[in-house]
């Protein structure tokens, strides 16, 4: 969306002022039916003030389930699409939803289609349901195109919410155990150093290595932090290009533990988005270009771009597959017998119901093993740190007793 200033006329006089559209002609469109004659109108350069700051999809996906549900049952009981839209506008708790919802009335009043009004909100609405939808108006059976979308970002919230929870743990867990560290290095540790100045003699080797971290965490604490952003930075950067996302993904997948956990994610996420479009009669090679946008991982994205360029020549759809590692012969044969027997989206469903079960498995033995994994590396920081307290502090204690 741009925006631009305009003048122009209309029956009340000159009119001046600023608005937002897809391009200059759509704005134009917007100001004559508005009953203003355009005589200047030049887009306008974002700045700070004026760029759309947004990182994702603003509206949350609990509330789009909602919105999807909502709007299924309306269709069901008869209610009109433009009724509909109306209706769950004004129920939704997303301000970004209900303002997108009430613009996509005007367009549906206006004698668009529902698909094609989506469109102009492609932040919010994203290809998976723009074309489920558009199938489901050339079909008849935008309800059950609704449902089948509420079944499947609801089963992708469930799986989304697993891994979270899973990584949740060891991050929470891992960020105090570095807090705490720091603030024995930087307050406590140092109460110490000048009693065993004072003490004189060799200090054992534990404890010159903590008072030696203790001194560089004084002096060039922000060195750290520095790095700490700097790798930040780097990755957000890196997540940009797809040539290094794919190194980064790449690497992830490759991850001891973690890997095997986000492959069977991303595995479950693929499979899911086919069946729900298969289901909705989208066309093969539309959905392969949709889900390679949405998997959220370079790796399984290029597979499928081979997949489809392999239908293209007339192959199979599993034959990059079947060559690369992070396809197991599970998803490939149940693929295999979808083309075969034509029933690929119930076998895509069938492989998603497996690997989100996986997930759900493989998350609950994580968290049951890095539980007493994080206390044990825990405890093990402190207890370097208070041994080498300790140490030297039983050495004076003895000297003392013998004095």
């Amino acid at each position: 969306m741009a925006r631009f200033r305009y003048k122009g006329r209309s029956k009340s006089g000159v009119k001046a002022g600023v608005i937002t559209a897809d391009s200059r002609r759509d704005a134009i469109v917007n100001l004559q039916k508005q009953g203003i004659r355009v005589t200047e109108i030049n887009q306008q350069a974002e700045t700070i003030l004026t760029k759309d700051i947004a990182i994702g999809n603003p509206v949350k996906l609990q509330h789009f389930m909602i919105f999807l549900r909502q709007f299924s049952t309306l269709l069901k009981a008869g209610i009109t699409v433009v009724e509909a839209t109306k209706i769950v506008a004004a129920q939704t708790d997303s301000k970004p939803l209900a303002k997108a919802l009430l613009d996509i009335e005007v367009d549906l009043r206006e004698g668009n289609p529902l698909s094609e009004a989506c469109t102009k909100h492609s932040r919010i609405f994203e290809p998976i349901f723009i074309n489920m939808i558009r199938a489901g108006e050339a079909t008849g059976s935008l309800d059950e195109s609704l449902e089948r979308l509420g079944d499947h970002y609801e089963k992708a919230n469930q799986t989304k919410q697993k891994i979270v929870s899973a990584l949740a743990y060891p991050l929470v867990v891992g960020f105090i155990a570095i807090g705490v560290v720091i603030f024995l290095l930087v307050a406590v540790v140092p109460t110490f150093v000048t009693m065993f100045n004072d003490f004189g003699g060799e200090l054992p080797a534990i404890t010159q290595f903590v008072l030696n971290a203790s001194a560089f965490m004084q002096q060039f604490w922000y060195v750290i932090v520095g790095m700490f952003i700097l790798l930040l930075v780097v990755l957000m950067f890196m997540r940009r290009k797809a040539e290094t996302k794919y190194l980064l993904d790449y690497a992830l997948l490759r991850t001891p533990i973690f890997g095997p956990i986000v492959q069977k994610a991303v595995l479950a996420r693929m499979t899911r988005t086919l069946s729900s479009l298969f289901s909705s009669s989208v066309p093969i090679l539309q959905a392969l270009t949709i889900v390679e946008k949405i998997v959220e991982n370079e790796v399984i994205a290029k597979v499928i771009r081979q997949s489809r360029s392999s239908l293209e020549r007339g192959s199979s759809l599993t034959s990059p597959m079947k060559e690369h590692w992070a396809f197991p012969p599970l998803v490939t044969q149940m693929i295999a017998i979808g083309e075969e027997t034509g029933s690929l989206d119930q076998m895509l469903g069938k492989v998603a119901d497996f690997y989100e079960i996986e997930v759900d498995n493989a998350t609950d033995r994580l968290k049951s093993l890095i539980e007493p994994l994080m206390i044990v590396v825990l405890a093990g920081l402190v207890g370097t740190i208070v041994t080498s307290i300790m140490v030297p502090m039983f050495e004076v204690f003895n000297n003392v007793q013998n004095y």
